[in-house]
């Protein structure tokens, strides 16, 4: 009888997850949130790996040629407004200038090589400003819109994410065939958003007062989508969201199975 062949090892996906640089007592840490690695293991079934915001162009491609999908998280820290040509932020205002210099050419090499992105709050803003859009500094300063911004009246960690309005999904995107509906509710947890989409730059869902909520590039090679909401948060993940890093996981692993098909031709 022929013997059964063992079943080849598929190693887990690797996803890196950005840090953002902060200093303490005059040292600079790059930190990561755990929630973010939580979602990439469970439910997008990946492996998580910190990229730390050195801010060196020269680890941008080693990133992309070693990751098989990027998760851009959120931050405390806004986008520095040069790098859409804004107004100046008021006093205050948190800046990360490393993050800058190393998760924007890194959206725009990881689009163009096909890497699966997933941007998370800060991460689709720095998606629209890495394709030349600009963003809304201060949207509860805006007459027109509604105060995003988390709460900070309750003490309850969950309670500050709890769901906050609907959002439109816009009908044929990339969001509704993830997703299936028509809307959903979300939490909402930030003082920015999007101004003037970049190039390239498919709105995908918005908020009741016009906030933009979610995003794709039309130019991707791979998946590419960025949620203006935290869907990681909180745990257990809610049914629509967990579709959402799902999905990614799913073009990870199909981007890594690409890749390695590649390196295999490549070395015979």
């Amino acid at each position: 009888m022929p013997t059964e062949q063992p079943m080849e090892f598929q190693p887990r996906p690797l996803v890196g997850v950005s840090a953002s640089r902060v200093t303490e007592n005059a040292h600079p840490f790059h930190r990561c949130s755990e929630k973010y690695l939580q979602c990439v293991v469970d439910p997008a079934g990946c492996t998580p790996i910190i990229l730390p915001a050195l801010g060196d162009p020269a680890l941008v491609d080693t990133y992309v040629d070693r990751m098989d999908g990027i998760l851009l998280t959120g931050g405390a820290a806004n986008v520095e407004p040069h790098n859409y040509d804004g107004t100046p932020s008021v006093d205050g205002t948190k800046h990360d200038s490393y993050r800058d210099a190393t998760m924007l050419p890194l959206i725009r090499r990881c689009v163009e090589r096909g890497v699966p992105v997933l941007g998370l709050c800060l991460g689709l803003q720095e998606m629209n400003v890495a394709f030349g859009g600009s963003l809304h500094q201060r949207v509860f300063d805006l007459t027109d819109k509604f105060d995003h911004r988390m709460r900070r009246d309750v003490d309850d960690h969950d309670r500050r994410y709890r769901p906050a309005h609907n959002i439109r999904i816009v009908p044929g995107g990339l969001l509704q065939g993830i997703i299936g509906q028509k809307e959903v509710l979300v939490n909402s947890l930030h003082a920015q958003s999007i101004n003037r989409p970049g190039d390239g730059v498919r709105i995908e869902a918005v908020a009741p007062d016009g906030i933009v909520e979610a995003v794709s590039i039309e130019s991707a090679r791979g998946f590419a989508l960025g949620l203006q909401w935290h869907p990681e948060w909180p745990r257990p993940i809610e049914a629509h969201n967990r579709k959402i890093f799902e999905a990614f996981g799913d073009a990870c692993r199909a981007y890594a199975a690409q890749r390695q098909a590649a390196e295999r031709l490549a070395a015979e």
